[in-house]
C-alpha cells in the first residue's frame, strides 16, 4: 500500500503544507516532527519557487523569504534525508513545473523517491501537460497528484481516472489564500471523483478556521491548509513552532 494511502486510514486527514525555507530549514525540520506530534497525517512541503503563479501574497511572501536566506532544491533534499531518518510521515513536495525542470525532470524525480518523498504536486502543470511528469513520476514510484478545479464534469471525470495517491479539490478558483467562505460546490465534486476511481479527495485553498476544516472534512476525505500555517511561520519567525502546532492539533481535533 502507498504510504499516501496511509494517511487517510484514520478517519479525515488533516494535512498542513510548510514552505521549506521559512524562517529557515531547522525550522521546516522542527515543524514536520511538530506537524506529526499534533495530529497531522501527511505533510505538503513547498519547495519555494519566485514566481508562484497558484498562491496568494502570503505564500508568495514566504517563498521570496525562503529563496532570499538561500534555500535551494539539494538543501530540501538533505532536510528530507534527516527527516526520513526520525519519521515514515506521508510526505508530498509541491512545487512548480520549472524547479523540477531546471533541475532535470528524472533526477529530480528519482532523487525525491531515493530520499523516500512519497508524491509531487505542481499546480501549474495543467492535466493535458501532465505526462511528460508522471511517466517518469511512475517509473520511480512517486505519486503525482492531481488538482481538481470546479470546472466541467467531463474533465473531472478524466482527471479522476487518471489520478494517483489522492486528488487535490481546489475549492474555489484563483489563488491560495485564507477565505471567509468556500461557495464551490465540493460535494459534487467529490462524487464525480469517487464515481470515477476509487482514491481519496482532499480538499485545499482558503481553509483556514476549525470550522471549516470540519465542514470540508464532511464533504471529502481530508482537508489541506496552506496560508493559514505559513501566515503563522511569517509572524512568529524561528519561535513558531509551538504555535503552528497548536493550530494544527486545533484543526485535527475539529475534523475527528
Amino acid at each position: 500500500m502507498s504510504n499516501i494511502k496511509k494517511a487517510f486510514e484514520h478517519g479525515k486527514a488533516f494535512i498542513p503544507f510548510i514552505t521549506c525555507g521559512d524562517p529557515s530549514l531547522e525550522v521546516t525540520e522542527q515543524l514536520v516532527y511538530a506537524a506529526e506530534e499534533a495530529g497531522a497525517d501527511l505533510v505538503e512541503l513547498g519547495i519555494p519557487f519566485s514566481d508562484p503563479t497558484a498562491e496568494g501574497p502570503v505564500i508568495q511572501a514566504a517563498n521570496i523569504r525562503a529563496l532570499s536566506g538561500g534555500v535551494t532544491t539539494d538543501k530540501i533534499f538533505d532536510m528530507v534525508r534527516r527527516i526520513r531518518q526520525k519519521t515514515g510521515l506521508p510526505l508530498v513536495f509541491m512545487t512548480y513545473a520549472n524547479v523540477v525542470f531546471s533541475y532535470g525532470t528524472e533526477r529530480f524525480v528519482k532523487t525525491a523517491a531515493e530520499i523516500g518523498m512519497d508524491g509531487i504536486i505542481l499546480p501549474d502543470v495543467p492535466f493535458e501537460e501532465k505526462e511528460e511528469f508522471d511517466s517518469v513520476c511512475r517509473q520511480y514510484g512517486l505519486d503525482l497528484i492531481s488538482l481538481i478545479a470546479p470546472t466541467s464534469h467531463e474533465r473531472i471525470t478524466r482527471i479522476a481516472k487518471e489520478a494517483n495517491g489522492f486528488v487535490y479539490c481546489v475549492s474555489s478558483m484563483g489563488v491560495t489564500g485564507v477565505r471567509s467562505e468556500i461557495t464551490s460546490d465540493i460535494g459534487s465534486m467529490v462524487k464525480l471523483v469517487k464515481s470515477a476511481k476509487d482514491i481519496p479527495c482532499a480538499v485545499g485553498f482558503g481553509i483556514s478556521t476549525p470550522e471549516q476544516a470540519k465542514k470540508m472534512a464532511e464533504l471529502s476525505d481530508g482537508a489541506i491548509v496552506g496560508s493559514a500555517i505559513v501566515r503563522l511561520c511569517g509572524q512568529y519567525g524561528t519561535e513558531c513552532v509551538p504555535y503552528v502546532k497548536e493550530y494544527i492539533r486545533s484543526m485535527k481535533d475539529a475534523m475527528r
